[in-house]
């Protein structure tokens, strides 16, 4: 019997375990992953003030620190349910069953792909994985690609690829379509580009970026965007361009793009072929959370935070007795939160076992206050209105808490 089982090797995962391991808890970390560090292994980028965040080498450190404190990780290995029992929770995996007195949940995100059509051939892929092959593989996915979809993780990882030598012709938006309807629609993308506009060269979306808020200046900047796009990094965005189809014969041959409106329709007799040997796709990222909802936590949507939410509150602790959250699996934000949330979480759990130790009850303080702190200096936001979404979800667990008292 573990004192806790943590899912997950992420950032999350990782700085939660230390934690634990710091106050000599017994602790067991999965991941199916085979190697340590999750989303963190691809990323690559350089901040506002400079310096560059390269994701391996913060793998690096958490790995070795773990390690240091004698922490059991046993990767490649799937966790298929969750079960509560009297004493604690029973994880079944494809390598048997662990037993342990707490959970923490640090499963993260996954990516959400906008259908479009010829997405099945050879060459097309998610934005995510062509990350992974780049950075962590050092695999050149192709020759000259395109971006379909247009959001702060897309830019980031174009960036990244042609940080890497990658030949991009350029970001586009996929037609619109019942399920694509907010990812094709230029004024909410411009919305979302906003977010990351501060890290842009162009003078348009600096400027974009302060008058965001501001929905006469959405509609401005989408209806005169320049039909050439804006180049960030020297390659064009383009938000009033889609692509309706991905050809070829046995892999990617070429993109069919046509010209939209500022409401992201399409305007007949702009269709143009280009010519490209890749296609990644980007339709954003949603929390990882079907562990938290079978091991029985309640949930809660919150637009602000990314989806549907396993209720928790900012210690990082849900309404089920002995189960923590941490990471995006309580909505989208960057690595550094996730990596804050993990220690809240392994302080968290270490108070909750050796109870009443002024020390623990200082440092879980303290380190709420580095979730915010990290949150609010974070160089790129994913989703607007995080405080608000945060704030809503403590209200969720104090409501959760009441009815549970109640009953």
């Amino acid at each position: 019997m573990y004192d806790v089982i943590i899912v997950g090797a992420g950032p999350a995962g990782l700085s939660a375990a230390i934690q634990c391991r710091k106050w000599d808890m017994n602790v067991l970390v999965i991941d199916e992953f085979p190697k340590a560090g999750g989303r963190l292994l691809g990323q690559l980028h350089q901040e506002p003030n400079g310096e560059w965040w390269n994701g391996i080498e913060e793998t690096k450190q958490l790995t070795e620190t773990a390690s240091k404190l004698n922490t059991e990780i046993r990767l490649g290995i799937s966790v298929h349910h969750v079960e509560k029992i009297d004493d604690g929770f029973l994880v079944h995996t494809n390598h048997g069953d662990f037993a342990s007195v707490r959970l923490l949940i640090a499963t993260g995100a996954a990516e959400s792909a906008a259908p479009v059509p010829g997405w099945t051939l050879p060459g097309v892929m998610s934005i995510g994985a062509a990350q992974v092959m780049t950075n962590v593989h050092r695999v050149r996915v192709g020759e000259k690609g395109i971006v379909i979809g247009i959001n702060v993780l897309s830019a980031a990882i174009a960036r990244e690829m042609q940080l890497a030598g990658v030949d991009l012709h350029s970001m586009v938006l996929p037609a619109m379509n019942p399920v694509t309807k907010d990812h094709a629609h230029p004024k909410k993308v411009m919305d979302k580009l906003s977010r990351i506009a501060h890290l842009a060269p162009s003078a348009f979306l600096r400027f974009g970026g302060k008058v965001a808020k501001a929905n006469i200046a959405r509609k401005l900047a989408t209806q005169f965007y320049p039909r050439n796009g804006m180049k960030m990094w020297g390659m064009p965005i383009h938000l009033r361009k889609a692509v309706t189809q991905i050809n070829g014969t046995d892999h990617v041959e070429s993109v069919t793009m046509f010209d939209v409106t500022a409401d992201g329709k399409l305007k007949k007799g702009t269709e143009k072929r280009v010519e490209v040997d890749f296609v990644c796709i980007a339709g954003g990222l949603y929390p990882l959370t079907e562990l938290a909802a079978v091991a029985g936590c309640p949930f809660h949507y919150s637009e602000e935070l990314g989806g549907h939410i396993p209720v928790h509150n900012e210690e990082m602790k849900t309404p089920i007795d002995g189960l923590f959250v941490a990471g995006n699996i309580t909505g989208i934000e960057s690595a550094k939160v996730a990596r804050a949330q993990g220690k809240v979480a392994g302080l968290s759990i270490a108070r909750e076992k050796l109870k009443g130790i002024a020390d623990l009850e200082y440092k879980v303080l303290q380190a709420m206050n580095d979730v915010r702190k990290t949150r609010n200096e974070a160089s790129i936001q994913f989703h607007p209105g995080i405080e608000e979404g945060r704030t809503k979800m403590e209200d969720v667990f104090r409501e959760s808490k009441k009815t549970e008292t109640a009953l």
